[in-house]
């Protein structure tokens, strides 16, 4: 890591911004860790049902949803590394309404997001071992199991285990997926055609595509790349081409599980007329599938990598979104610019916010497990989370466009592109959320 940075904000450069680190594989690893935590079951699930009612056709959907999230990560990333400030920082210096919308989002959505990550995580171990616990208790022994086990993970280990870790399990994540996709024989000639930007002949088929270009690997954990980027040590412009290099690699691994589980979809569900729940359950159906079709041992293996996808989501949520609302205490407790070279000292995570926000999403969201998501709690959640996307994507815009940021790393016309086209396509989305929600339930 660098001795030195230049002044956030105004562009100046060191001795250490005048040599480039070379893009090498040795250096990958935060992209690692936003793609584990992005793809959760639920977006596995997503792509299962996208490829059962649909076959291969919806597929160049799932590889634009990739392209997109390249787009929002990268630019949350060279934020963090061209003026040497946090994301929080650069929100902040767009007005209060920023810092009122993220608190409100980060605390709510912390609050369900809690429970959930617990419930997918606990899914696939009640499966693997039914008997340990008594059935009338369903998952909510494992469900907690993992969310203090979590915690205590994340509380006690700093960002370079954590990273290891995560590279670990989505090495798991990776065989299994890639496994499955090719025991189901996916027919190369549909898939290939799959890549042909086709709607589906369906009512709403245009949201839907929206949807699963949208949905898959796209959470805050986009906005949380900067930060493990800096908790990395990359603090300036000369890991710039790294820190590219290390996104593409995130986004390509997302799009092989995308990807593979499409083709499980597609030839495992299209072609038999097989319907599976959807949410985190599906997965479980699927797991019962594969056991019928092909064994106890791949529905074991699958179940492995269930746990795994689940379990990453919700230690990488645990990491990077109580590494960001630490970022948020400490620049209005400090009242001062707060820069990336603090995050990469690895404080924030030993300090009093960091593991506050790792208590609220652990313990709180204990009692959703027992008494059930209160409905109008799980209204605002799903609100606030469809205008997260947006509201990530079109601040980007503005910061990566204005003097905030050194001439020389301001977007060109490529990423003013994406970042306003994925901006676009998240308020459609947002738009989308809002108009089905029930509102007269609400009140």
């Amino acid at each position: 890591m660098a001795d030195t940075t230049g002044t956030p904000g105004t562009g100046s450069t060191t001795s250490s911004d005048q040599h480039p680190r070379k893009s090498s594989w040795k250096y990958i690893g935060p992209g690692i860790v936003v793609a584990a935590t992005g793809v959760g079951a639920g977006d596995l699930v997503a792509t299962l049902i996208a490829g059962s009612n649909f076959g291969y056709t919806l597929l160049w959907a799932a590889v634009l949803g990739c392209l997109v999230k390249i787009s929002l990560a990268e630019a949350a990333g060279r934020w963090h590394l061209a003026t040497g400030r946090t994301l929080f920082d650069g929100w902040a210096s767009l007005g209060k309404w920023t810092t009122y919308f993220f608190v409100i989002y980060v605390v709510i959505w912390g609050f369900v997001y809690g429970a959930a990550a617990m419930s997918s995580s606990g899914l696939p171990l009640q499966a693997l071992f039914p008997d340990v616990f008594p059935a009338e208790w369903s998952i909510k022994p494992w469900a907690i199991l993992c969310g203090v086990v979590g915690l205590v993970f994340v509380w006690l280990n700093k960002y370079s285990v954590f990273e290891k870790v995560m590279t670990v399990l989505v090495g798991v994540m990776f065989v299994v997926t890639v496994y499955l996709a090719i025991r189901v024989t996916p027919h190369l000639g549909d898939a290939f055609a799959g890549l042909l930007p086709v709607l589906p002949d369906e009512k709403d088929s245009i949201l839907n595509t929206l949807g699963l270009i949208g949905g898959v690997g796209g959470t805050i954990t986009l906005a949380a790349y900067g930060y493990w980027v800096n908790a990395k040590g990359w603090t300036n412009t000369s890991w710039m081409k790294v820190m590219r290099l290390d996104n593409r690699v995130a986004y390509i691994t997302t799009g092989v599980f995308v990807v593979a589980m499409l083709f499980v979809g597609a030839e495992l569900l299209h072609s038999s007329h097989t319907a599976i729940a959807e949410g985190d359950k599906g997965l479980v159906d699927l797991s019962k599938i594969l056991e019928a079709q092909y064994g106890t041992a791949t529905a074991k293996l699958f179940l492995i990598g269930f746990f795994a996808t689940s379990f990453t989501s919700l230690i990488g949520v645990w990491h990077g979104v109580s590494l960001m609302f630490a970022d948020f205490v400490e620049r209005y407790r400090l009242s001062r610019v707060v820069t990336g070279e603090e995050v990469a000292r690895g404080d924030r995570e030993k300090g009093w916010p960091f593991r506050a926000f790792l208590l609220w999403m652990t313990f709180p969201p204990i009692v959703l497990l027992f008494q059930g998501q209160p409905f109008r709690l799980v209204i605002i959640y799903g609100v606030l989370g469809a205008a997260f996307m947006p509201f990530l994507a079109l601040t980007l815009v503005w910061l990566l466009n204005s003097s905030r940021t050194p001439a020389s790393w301001r977007n060109g016309w490529l990423s003013n592109s994406m970042l306003t086209v994925s901006g676009l396509l998240f308020v459609v989305l947002c738009v989308r959320q809002i108009w089905d929600t029930a509102w007269s339930d609400f009140f």
